[in-house]
């Protein structure tokens, strides 16, 4: 296993996994607080860093079915979240391409 190079976010808020503290996001890339997800609350970004992706699969949710991927921090390997793929529904194509993190898998950097 080489060496790993973590992206250091920077603003006022900055999330980070509650793992081991690396930075996932910012308060600029985050879209909503509105969503739920296995641990309940949960944010979607459209932008993150230092994650890594499983392979795509179909999964059917609240609002329909989508396409996604796990979403891991890069560091200790913890799924924190997903990737929206793609969504069989018109109507939710704008999350598309955008990440969720639960909100109990991360925490503000202090």
């Amino acid at each position: 296993m080489g060496r790993f190079f973590c992206i250091f976010m920077t603003g006022s808020k900055v999330f980070v996994c509650t793992s081991c503290g690396t930075h996932l996001s910012s308060g600029d890339h985050l879209v909503s607080k509105a969503f739920q997800a296995h641990h309940g609350k949960a944010y979607l970004f459209d932008y993150v860093v230092n994650t890594t992706v499983s392979e795509p699969e179909n999964r059917m949710f609240n609002s329909g079915e989508y396409t996604v991927r796990d979403l891991h921090c890069m560091v200790c390997a913890q799924v924190i979240g997903w990737r929206y793929d793609a969504s069989m529904q018109e109507d939710q194509k704008f999350k598309e391409g955008k990440f969720i993190i639960e909100k109990e898998l991360m925490t503000k950097a202090a």
